[in-house]
């Protein structure tokens, strides 16, 4: 009893065509997204100098301050 060699042959005629389409359709798709990428980051605003403002409080007056003076003795 001889074993000869395996008959499986493999097609590769439509699987080779799909794999280069498919291959195509994702280089196509990350050359999009890094293109997408590079405008966001090329779009993007420039920081602001930032902005500082200054006020003056006015201190509150009281008016008809009422001023009271105790003296406490001990016994």
């Amino acid at each position: 009893m001889t074993f000869g060699p395996s008959i499986r042959r493999r097609r590769r005629g439509s699987h080779g065509i799909l794999r280069w389409i498919l291959a195509g359709i994702a280089a196509v798709v990350l050359f999009a997204a890094g293109v997408a990428v590079g405008q966001a980051l090329e779009e993007q605003p420039r920081g602001a100098r930032p902005v500082t403002s200054f006020a003056t409080i006015q201190p509150w007056t009281q008016t008809n301050r009422l001023t009271v003076a105790q003296t406490v003795t001990e016994p």
